[in-house]
């Protein structure tokens, strides 16, 4: 290959970097709406330049020895007698290890800034939505508002969003890829996540871990509007006539399948704590009622009025906090 081939081929080589690139912009982990899951993609992006640094001139010298000296160039140098570079060997081990190490500073800082479990800085106050995941559809609840819905949730852009997650079923993953990374929902376990949008916008939600038949349509629509409009919105909730009650919540836990939208105008007070506290028994120490001798399993709608008492009095979910 002529030292002119080398500018055309580099020039190629960026053009079609270029038209890869292009199709990202439908790509929600590329094409973030939320702050988080900017900062996210930009630590992905400045990790992969990173690792390139070393990965793309791997790859041409491989082509470009390969090439000098095959067989059939008469013209190479024959140095048999050639064993060691300091040059060689300090580009190879030096480089490598500078990236690792600049690698390492900016995955420590960016675990610690990007931690779902840390509340995101703001002048303006955050809303909390609670999750719980079921076969195979979502629950949310507005615990600050008395609404609840599933399969889809509306929220403020340029707000903090506080998920309080967890499951009453398998273990699930709660994940908006437009927003921000995904967090685990495991029965008897509280996790968290905070996201924020950065404009008016419709999500994609969607079940990130298999949990069965249904999990290819376990999916939600997440929506980013003005203030006002998620109050008028909340007011629409609030005049629906279906209420998250036991027969409501008992015909939830059954599975299903692609659930439409339905929303509540109201719900149990503490539902979501009485969700994590119903497996208590399956904590190390503590005792399955379902375990013991002579004792049946109980139907859905004696579980859904179960955790409906459970939901009326007082529970800190204590413990259950992951």
């Amino acid at each position: 290959m002529s030292k002119k081939r080398y500018p055309r081929f580099f020039g190629f080589l960026a053009l079609f970097s270029m038209l890869l690139l292009s199709g990202c912009e439908g790509v929600p982990l590329l094409d973030p709406k939320g702050q988080i899951g900017l900062d996210q993609r930009n630590l992905i992006i400045t990790a992969t330049l990173l690792m390139l640094i070393v990965v793309i001139p791997v790859i041409f010298l491989t082509i470009i020895f390969a090439w000098k000296y095959r067989a059939t160039n008469k013209d190479a140098t024959y140095t048999p007698e050639w064993s060691h570079s300091t040059k060689i060997e300090a580009a190879v081990w030096g480089i490598p290890l500078v990236l690792l190490v600049f690698l390492g500073y900016i995955t420590y800082k960016s675990t610690h800034a990007l931690d779902p479990y840390r509340p995101i800085e703001s002048d303006v106050p955050p809303i909390t939505i609670e999750v719980v995941s079921l076969d195979w559809k979502w629950v949310f609840i507005y615990p600050e508002q008395g609404i609840a819905t599933v399969n889809k949730i509306v929220f403020p852009a340029n707000t903090p969003v506080n998920f309080k997650i967890t499951s009453d079923s398998v273990m699930n993953s709660f994940f908006i890829p437009g927003l921000g990374g995904q967090v685990y929902a495991m029965a008897g376990m509280l996790t968290k996540l905070h996201l924020i949008s950065n404009e008016n916008h419709e999500y994609d939600g969607i079940s990130a871990n298999y949990s069965g038949a249904g999990f290819t349509g376990m999916k939600f629509k997440a929506i980013a509007t003005s203030k006002a409009d998620f109050d008028a919105w909340v007011a629409e909730v609030k005049s629906s006539p279906k209420k998250l009650e036991a027969s409501e919540y008992a015909a939830l836990l059954k599975p299903s399948e692609r659930n439409p939208v339905e929303l509540f105008s109201a719900v149990t007070p503490n539902l979501f704590n009485a969700v994590i506290d119903k497996y208590e028994g399956m904590k190390p120490g503590k005792v399955n009622p379902h375990e013991q001798e002579g004792t049946a399993r109980e139907s859905d709608a004696n579980v859904g009025e179960k955790v409906m008492d459970m939901g009326k009095g007082k529970h800190s979910a204590a413990g259950a906090e992951e």
